[in-house]
């Protein structure tokens, strides 16, 4: 099963409840966090919610 990495590359600061909410769910609290989540539907739809805060790479 493929995995995918996702950086928090922009500050939460200022942002919707639900958008911050969302960060946290994936385990996103700081700047330059980075977490290691499974692709599947879940991830990819959170990533959706909030792509523009995130940088996202696809590993094997």
């Amino acid at each position: 099963m493929a995995n995918i990495k996702i950086t928090l590359k922009k500050s939460l600061v200022g942002r919707k409840d639900n958008h911050i909410a969302t960060a946290h769910a994936l385990g996103l609290k700081k700047i330059n966090d980075v977490t290691v989540q499974p692709d599947n539907a879940c991830t990819r739809g959170k990533v959706a919610k909030i792509g523009y805060l995130l940088e996202i790479v696809e590993e094997v």
